[in-house]
């Protein structure tokens, strides 16, 4: 290759250096103007917040009013009594029903009882005398679940006190769904009338077994079979004479198994 070539070909590659060069200086000096033609900060996010007035709507308001008849997502409650363990009455009253909302299987029952020894022993015990580890510990006393007042009340009463707490005992419905509480109550109703049972009461085919016995093939203490102590809680019945002059303590008519709860104003 001569020095004229060499020096040629120089300058045509430089030449194509510089168009290029002048190409890439177009094309970011557009994308500058581009960009700094759509700017948008942080702060002027189009978006609608709520309580805010809009332009985009002819009303102004961010907030759109909800379409007639919509209910969020997860909270149908079309059967009231299913949700609440009472029912509303004509007179002004919320009743609650010694009636379970759907039939009671040995898997109901059995639900009930797991989610009772998880959340419900702590207090009352696993046999529901109100004598669980934390009250031995000095918290408050809890109910004796077998005492006149709780065996008095209907089954919707102990879902109704699971959902919105009673005294010092707070609610439960952020731990048990519905359906577990009704198991739960279920479950209790099932141990109060265990305490009351009768050979008679066994289903025909059934094998009987003494709890003396279990206890001994279990190597566990002899008083495990004895009674279980029945401790003063801190709602007591009223003995019955001194019911007649307070009408919610009342002897209730067989008749009639809700008991009425004033509505809240």
């Amino acid at each position: 290759m001569t020095t004229r070539q060499w020096t040629v070909g120089s300058m045509q590659w430089m030449i194509r250096c510089q168009h290029n060069r002048g190409v890439a200086i177009l094309m970011a000096a557009s994308a500058a103007l581009f960009a700094a033609g759509c700017r948008q900060d942080m702060q002027d996010q189009p978006k609608i917040i709520a309580q805010r007035g809009s332009e985009v709507f002819a009303d102004h308001r961010g907030a759109r009013p909800q379409a007639a008849n919509t209910v969020a997502r997860g909270q149908l409650h079309e059967d009231s009594y299913f949700f609440t363990g009472v029912i509303q009455s004509a007179d002004g009253y919320r009743e609650e029903k010694n009636e379970m909302p759907f039939p009671v299987t040995l898997n109901v029952l059995k639900r009930g009882q797991e989610r009772f020894n998880v959340y419900c022993s702590p207090c009352h015990s696993r046999v529901g005398n109100g004598l669980g580890e934390i009250v031995q510990r000095g918290y408050k006393p809890a109910a004796n679940l077998h005492d006149q007042v709780r065996l008095s009340q209907p089954i919707s009463h102990y879902f109704y006190v699971m959902t919105n707490g009673y005294g010092a005992m707070p609610e439960y419905s952020a731990q048990l769904t519905p359906v577990d509480r009704w198991a739960v109550a279920a479950y209790i109703r099932a141990l109060q009338l265990s305490q009351s049972a009768t050979v008679t009461d066994v289903p025909v085919g059934s094998k009987i077994e003494n709890l003396k016995e279990i206890a001994a093939e279990y190597h566990l203490s002899e008083g495990f079979a004895e009674k279980w102590p029945m401790p003063k809680t801190a709602v007591q019945a009223y003995p019955h004479e001194d019911k007649q002059d307070i009408p919610a303590l009342a002897p209730a008519n067989p008749a009639d198994p809700a008991i009425k709860i004033p509505l809240k104003r």
